[in-house]
């Protein structure tokens, strides 16, 4: 089943009165490129969910963001009240010496360097389990909002396709006009010609060569197997890439029957050929 490359995934739990969400998202791109935003808890822990995300995702523009809201009783921070009294006593000095009236000195106290003393433990084994758990779950969310994007677009392709295989079965009722044609053309031009004689073996010769130079019957075929092996790669896990290149395949096909028709209705089998094929492009990109 195909994949989409674009998604989003939230998993949010509580561990010892911390509420820790993970939000992952993810868009297109040829390769995996990520960017993470961690709370300072757990930013030690960076490398790890880095790595976690990479083996799950494989591919794609990755935007990680992990936040943590404390309970009341989680406090992870006091007052050094020592250091407080002492700021306080030089800054009441310092106000008398110099003779200005009286400040707010809790408030520039509050303020000063290293007035609140930081207790915040260090992670537990069970923590650090706990938050990756956690960090999968989001990314299993995302995987499930992708397999449901790669649902429409594998409907779109073999909409797309079965457009294009519409379209290449209408070009043989074209072809044998297409020759009557070209004959018609070159016996004109030598009826314009001054002199009245020329020689029909020779002029049968040209014509087989002329009619062979835009004979299409290869591309028809080669056109057709890259339809066919383009819907059986789409059953394969992460064939996006590969989607990329059958579809640059089909589009040289699509061309050189363009460049070989000289009739004006299989031209327009072509251009509505090239306006399918561009639509599965656009989607390939997206595809994992």
């Amino acid at each position: 089943m195909l994949m989409s490359m674009t998604g989003f995934g939230k998993s949010t739990e509580t561990f010892a009165g911390k509420k820790v969400s993970v939000e992952v998202r993810s868009l297109n791109s040829k390769s995996l490129d990520m960017n993470v935003r961690i709370c300072s808890a757990y930013r030690e822990l960076e490398h790890d969910i880095r790595k976690i995300v990479g083996d799950e995702l494989d591919r794609g523009k990755v935007d990680i963001n992990i936040n943590m809201d404390s309970s009341g009783d989680s406090r992870n921070y006091t007052l050094n009240r020592d250091l407080a009294a002492a700021y306080y006593k030089d800054l009441k000095g310092m106000n008398e010496l110099i003779g200005e009236e009286s400040k707010d000195y809790l408030a520039m106290i509050l303020r000063m360097p290293d007035i609140f003393n930081n207790e915040r433990e260090g992670l537990t084994e069970e923590e650090k389990k706990w938050l990756f758990a956690l960090v999968k779950s989001a990314c299993d969310q995302l995987h499930a909002f992708r397999r449901q994007e790669g649902e429409a677009l594998e409907s779109e392709f073999h909409d797309r396709l079965g457009d294009i295989q519409s379209l290449l079965k209408e070009v043989p009722k074209y072809e044998s006009e297409r020759i009557d044609t070209v004959r018609e053309r070159l016996r004109k031009g030598l009826d314009e010609l001054e002199s009245t004689k020329h020689d029909d073996n020779r002029l049968e010769q040209e014509l087989i060569f002329y009619i062979e130079k835009l004979d299409i019957s290869e591309e028809k075929m080669r056109l057709s197997n890259h339809l066919d092996y383009f819907i059986e790669t789409m059953k394969l896990p992460k064939s996006g890439k590969k989607l990329g290149f059958i579809a640059q395949e089909i589009g040289r096909e699509i061309n050189t029957l363009g460049s070989k028709s000289n009739h004006a209705e299989m031209q327009k089998l072509v251009v509505d050929m090239k306006d399918n094929l561009e639509k599965i492009k656009e989607q390939v990109l997206n595809t994992l």
